[in-house]
């Protein structure tokens, strides 16, 4: 997370931080354990890959509503240690996909070790992430798990049907990344609940909050595509064009769009992308059709969709203080610059 929050943000800080320093120190020793009998590249490629400043929302996300739920003991780290397994390494596959030579500022672990050490890589962390869910949460909990992984795969070829597709809806767009990003994060917070040993009316009312915030994560994302630097972000600015993804600030300026403007975009979106003047173009269409101020009510409407649940957890002290960081992620992700 980002050391450069305003102050408002220091007590969600604080406990990432501490969080974070756990979870690193439940994977350490989960791969010390793993990797015992391992080729040594494939241990170097793992700590390459999980070892280099991530966010670690997920396992904040994990951790946090155990805690809601009343349960904090060591093995919840590396309960919280698996999910960042499995983003890690969605993360090296994605980057052989897209052929990507930096991830978060520095070379990619495919641009560092070649597309075959990263796919194998990646493999081995979503197999090590499903034992740990299956241990650790048992048949219920893998059953979330897989479940969420499946439908993030779906949501990759969904997406590709609609690359550079001006007849892509609204509907399509949140099917998607609902299946990409959100499905993942609500796992994450329902999994910390199941254990936890909370109800099901709990499990319910944390996996409807992490799957909204999972979604105004990925609207931010988008406009953060646009309008970040990419100095802060770590990605090159304009990249979901270039790739010819339909993000919803595209989808609502073409909602709005007259028909030359709609014919403009689509010779934009249908030709040479990597130019920095189709670029600029469309960045300007979205600009002048609100497509940006658009999505930026929608994520927070989605926020606010994602703290209404919450008011469930209101009895104890506990309950009350990881509910109020949770709180504040929500709003850091509104905030966010990178």
């Amino acid at each position: 997370m980002n050391p450069s929050a305003p102050d408002q943000f220091s007590a969600l800080l604080a406990a990432a931080a501490a969080i974070g320093a756990r979870t690193d120190t439940a994977m350490r020793s989960d791969l010390e354990t793993a990797l015992a009998d391992c080729d040594p590249l494939l241990i170097e490629v793992l700590h390459y890959a999980l070892f280099n400043g991530g966010k670690r929302i997920r396992p904040l996300l994990t951790v946090l509503c155990s805690r809601c739920c009343g349960r904090d003991d060591a093995p919840l780290y590396l309960l919280a240690a698996a999910f960042e397994y499995l983003h890690v390494a969605t993360l090296a596959h994605d980057d052989v996909i897209d052929r990507a030579d930096h991830r978060r500022g520095r070379p990619s672990v495919a641009a560092r070790f070649g597309p075959t050490a990263a796919i194998l890589a990646g493999d081995w962390l979503h197999a090590r992430s499903m034992h740990l869910i299956g241990r650790l949460a048992g048949a219920d909990g893998l059953d979330i798990f897989c479940a969420a992984t499946a439908a993030m795969v779906n949501g990759e070829f969904a997406q590709l049907r609609h690359i550079a597709d001006l007849n892509t809806k609204q509907h399509h767009y949140f099917a998607v990344i609902r299946q990409k990003t959100s499905n993942l994060i609500a796992s994450a917070c329902s999994i910390g609940a199941l254990y936890a040993g909370a109800d099901r009316r709990q499990r319910d009312a944390l996996a409807t909050y992490g799957d909204r915030i999972g979604a105004a994560f990925q609207v931010v994302d988008d406009l953060l595509d646009f309008k970040g630097e990419s100095g802060t972000t770590g990605k090159k600015t304009g990249n979901d064009f270039v790739e010819g993804k339909m993000t919803l600030p595209v989808l609502l300026a073409l909602e709005k769009a007259s028909a030359e403007q709609r014919q403009v975009m689509k010779t934009l979106l249908e030709g040479d992308r990597s130019q920095v003047e189709a670029l600029a173009r469309i960045h300007a269409l979205v600009e002048d059709l609100d497509g940006f101020k658009g999505a930026a009510r929608i994520a927070r409407r989605l926020i606010d969709e994602a703290l209404e649940p919450l008011a469930i957890f209101s009895r104890g002290q506990q309950e009350q203080e990881n509910t109020e960081r949770l709180r504040e992620l929500a709003g850091f992700i509104l905030a966010r610059k990178k």
